[in-house]
């Protein structure tokens, strides 16, 4: 099952000093992957690391997508991703997967066999759903995935500024201003984005593409650490100049 860890070493960036604003503490989690399991160790490390701290910084969680598929318990993290809410300022970013499943679930066939391929089978068996990969699948799923799951999917949002900080589920493509991005690239895009050195203006929190620990870049930090085989579920706390590493092992 793995034990939970904090590293509250600061990964220092050349370049730039990046801050939050003031009075925001943010807490940057990666790809789920139907891991509710460590998503709870990690809210638990999150909880314990905002009580240590100054009471009158707001405690921010931003989601950077990919919750659902390849894990045993989407509808368990859609669920709790929700609930968070509750106890936690919460910003939920799309992740391609979950614009799959939404498509899907809404009709596009476009994405029917590519959703297949990548973890839709585990998604529903989440709801109880089991049998091979068809239409028929999708028509039972409309109707046994909760309404409130529906509409998570339906509000997430293709990305969240903070300060010095902007955190996408894929990345940016260089040269293009945010409000010209492609909202496809903020989802999917990995080597035009992995390989450059561009200046993005702010510090890129992101997700996608998985490395074995925390990537961090002049450019960009990395923290899909591929919790759903790994078991390395990774969060970046940031506050003031400050980055702190959180993660289950």
């Amino acid at each position: 099952m793995g034990t939970m860890m904090a590293n509250n070493k600061s990964e220092p960036t050349t370049g730039p000093v990046f801050r939050t604003p003031p009075d925001r503490r943010i807490y940057a989690i990666g790809d789920i992957h139907g891991r509710l399991d460590l998503l709870d160790r990690l809210l638990a490390l999150i909880r314990q690391d905002s009580a240590g701290r100054p009471k009158e910084t707001s405690n921010v969680l931003v989601f950077l997508g990919d919750y659902v598929d390849r894990g045993p318990d989407s509808a368990g993290v859609l669920d709790r991703i929700g609930d968070v809410g509750k106890e936690f300022e919460t910003h939920r970013l799309l992740g391609n997967h979950e614009a799959m499943m939404r498509d899907v679930l809404a009709g596009d066939a476009n994405w029917f066999e590519t959703w297949g391929r990548n973890g839709a089978a585990e998604t529903l068996e989440s709801y109880g759903l089991t049998g091979p990969w068809s239409a028929k699948a999708i028509e039972l799923a409309r109707r046994r995935i909760p309404p409130a799951h529906r509409r998570l999917l339906d509000g997430l949002a293709t990305h969240h500024v903070e300060g010095d900080y902007i955190f996408v589920h894929a990345g940016l493509r260089p040269g293009i201003a945010l409000e010209h991005q492609d909202p496809q690239d903020l989802i999917w895009i990995r080597r035009t984005f992995l390989d450059s050195d561009a200046d993005f203006g702010r510090m890129v929190v992101h997700g996608h593409s998985i490395s074995p620990e925390i990537v961090v870049k002049p450019n960009r930090i990395g923290i899909d650490t591929g919790a759903y085989r790994s078991g390395t579920l990774s969060c970046i706390a940031l506050e003031g100049s400050e980055q702190r590493i959180l993660q289950t092992l």
